[in-house]
C-alpha cells in the first residue's frame, strides 16, 4: 500500500457551532471492498454548513466534513479490485447503501434507511486522505481538472437530479443562485429551456452573475418573473419561497426542493396548490444519477467559477459560504 505517511492533515467538526478544528490523525485503513484515496480536491458545500451550525442532527464526532471529493487511489483493502493504484475517482455524499432493502430493490438506493452519507455519517474529504466504498467511487471525466471536476459531485449531482424530477420544462426557474444553480442552467440551456432566475432582492451581483451563467432574466425571487414558469427549482434553503413559486408556476406545473435543509414552510393556501400543482423534494441522489451526469458534463460543456482554499482555511470558506462573498463554488486543496 502506498502511503506517503502514517498520518495526516485534517479538518475535524468536534461539536456544532465551534467551527473545525485542524488536527493530525492516522491515515486509514480501508476495509474490504473499500479503498484509500489520496485526496486531491474537495469541494465546500451548503450542506457542509448545515451540519457545522447544528441545523442537520449530529450523527458522528468527531467528524471529517465532505462529499465533494476528487482523489487518487492510492491502496486497497480487502476485495477492492475495481480501480488500479493511480486511478482519479470522485467521491459523493452518498457513501454506501445496503442493496438488499426495498427501496435499493426499486432503484431508490438514495432512499435506504441504512444509508451512508460521506462527511456526515462516515468521514469526508477536508483531509489528506479517505477511505471509501469503491461500488460510490467514480471515474472523473479527463476533461475537467481535480478542482473543476469538485463541485460536479454535489451541486451537479443535486442539480441534475432536480432537473429530472422538474421534467422538461420549457420555461423553468431557479431559485438561489449558487453553485449548484450554475450547474443546472447550463445542463437546462443545453437541453433547449429558458431559465429565469429568481435571486434575493438588491443582489444585483447574483442577478449579473446568473445572466452570465446563461440565464435569460434575473429578478427579485419576493416578485413574480416576466413569464409563467412551466418548473421551478428551489435551491435556496427557504420555506418562504414555496408559496411564491407555486404562484409562479402554471397549472400543472412542479416545484422542487432541492436542499437537504430548509426553513419551515408557511400555511399555503389550498388555492396555490389546486390545479394540479405539485410540490416535490430531492433526497441525497443515486449511482446511476452519477453515472448519467459525468457523462453528461463534458458534452454539455458544464464549467463552474471556483474559489480555492488551503485546507488549512477550511473554516474561512465555510464562513465566505455563509456570507455570499463567492459567485459558482469554493475548494479546498489540501
Amino acid at each position: 500500500m502506498d502511503r506517503v505517511s502514517t498520518t495526516m492533515r485534517a479538518a475535524v467538526l468536534d461539536h456544532p457551532h465551534q467551527g473545525l478544528r485542524l488536527t493530525e490523525l492516522p491515515v486509514p485503513d480501508p476495509g474490504p471492498g473499500q479503498v484509500l484515496l489520496r485526496v486531491r480536491a474537495c469541494g465546500v458545500c451548503r450542506t457542509d454548513l448545515h451540519i457545522v451550525d447544528g441545523e442537520l442532527p449530529t450523527r458522528r464526532s468527531p467528524l471529517v466534513p465532505g462529499h465533494q471529493v476528487v482523489a487518487t487511489v492510492v491502496g486497497r483493502g480487502p476485495g477492492g479490485l475495481r480501480f488500479a493504484d493511480g486511478a482519479r475517482v470522485g467521491v459523493g455524499w452518498l457513501g454506501w447503501a445496503d442493496g438488499t432493502c426495498r427501496f435499493c430493490l426499486a432503484g431508490q438506493e438514495n432512499l435506504c434507511p441504512n444509508a451512508r452519507f460521506t462527511g456526515y455519517t462516515v468521514d469526508g474529504g477536508y483531509a489528506e486522505y479517505m477511505v471509501a466504498d469503491e461500488r460510490f467511487c467514480y471515474p472523473i471525466p479527463d476533461r475537467y481538472s481535480d478542482v473543476e471536476a469538485a463541485p460536479l459531485l454535489c451541486p451537479g449531482l443535486i442539480g441534475y437530479r432536480c432537473l429530472r424530477l422538474a421534467g422538461d420544462a420549457p420555461a423553468l426557474g431557479l431559485y438561489g443562485f449558487g453553485a449548484a444553480a450554475t450547474i443546472a442552467v447550463q445542463v437546462a440551456r443545453h437541453r433547449g429551456q429558458r431559465i429565469y432566475a429568481f435571486v434575493r432582492r438588491g443582489d444585483d451581483r447574483a442577478a449579473a452573475y446568473a445572466l452570465e451563467m446563461g440565464a435569460e432574466w434575473a429578478g427579485d425571487s419576493l416578485q413574480p418573473g416576466p413569464v409563467p414558469l412551466d418548473a421551478a427549482i428551489i435551491f435556496a434553503p427557504v420555506g418562504t419561497l414555496v408559496p411564491l413559486a407555486l404562484s409562479a408556476v402554471k397549472k400543472g406545473g412542479r416545484v422542487i426542493c432541492g436542499g437537504i435543509h430548509m426553513s419551515d414552510l408557511p400555511r399555503i393556501p389550498y388555492r396555490l396548490l389546486w390545479e394540479e400543482r405539485q410540490i416535490r423534494s430531492v433526497a441525497n441522489l443515486t449511482r446511476a444519477d452519477a453515472r448519467e451526469f459525468l457523462a453528461l458534463a463534458p458534452q454539455a460543456g458544464i464549467k463552474m467559477k471556483v474559489t480555492r482554499y488551503p485546507l488549512i482555511e477550511a473554516n474561512a470558506a465555510l464562513n465566505d459560504l455563509r456570507a455570499g462573498r463567492f459567485d459558482g463554488a469554493a475548494v479546498l486543496v489540501p
